[in-house]
């Protein structure tokens, strides 16, 4: 399995049973990850808040907010709603949960007792998302920063060609070129608008 050692991502495991979430925990250990874990709902969330999370693992059954309602406060909020979570559901699923796990955004299900090849499988491909998903981010703005630094170099070279030819009429030509080129830069940065535009 692909797993990055040096780059860990955090895995949220939520189960009011120990010996639940000790058995995922076992399952999921030859990841290399660091696991978190939650006995309820709000700690779920709570520990949501605090740190990043690549994948949650999310037992439906639990006293209190039970597994969809943590799930769909999980939807609810900005800074977790794109987070994936994978449904733990029993043997004995009603045929509802699959439509109500799917309305509220879960990525998958998975039921007990859980195969722990399947298991590890699952994660793995949600890990490997989340690491492309942080590479394409960390890669646009490093593009971004880029485009962003020769834009400024532009302006100020606009700025001079103005200031440089106060007793005489600037260059039109050559300032409709360089503002030609810093319109040309902005466009790149905007969605949907190409370097030729």
């Amino acid at each position: 399995m692909n797993t990055n050692l040096a780059n860990p991502c955090s895995i949220l495991i939520v189960d009011d049973m120990e010996e639940n979430l000790i058995a995922f925990e076992a399952v999921l250990g030859p990841l290399h990850q660091h696991l978190v874990r939650a006995r309820s709902g709000e700690q779920a969330l709570k520990a949501m808040l605090r740190q990043e999370f690549a994948v949650v693992l999310l037992d439906v059954r639990m006293p209190g907010m039970d597994g969809f309602e943590t799930a769909a406060n999980i939807k609810r909020l900005d800074q977790t709603k794109d987070v994936p979570i994978i449904l733990v559901t029993g043997t004995d699923r009603g045929a509802d949960y699959a439509y109500r796990g799917y309305a509220i955004g879960a990525a998958d299900f998975i039921a007990k007792p859980v195969d722990p090849w399947v298991l590890r499988t699952k994660v793995t491909v949600f890990l490997d998302l989340h690491r492309k998903t942080r590479q394409l981010a960390m890669r646009a703005t490093g593009t971004d920063t880029d485009r962003l630094t020769e834009i400024t170099q532009q302006l100020t070279e606009i700025k001079l060609l103005l200031r440089n030819s106060p007793d005489t009429e600037p260059d039109m030509t050559a300032l409709a070129d360089r503002i030609a080129e810093v319109e040309r830069a902005v466009g790149t940065l905007l969605p949907g608008r190409s370097a030729a535009e």
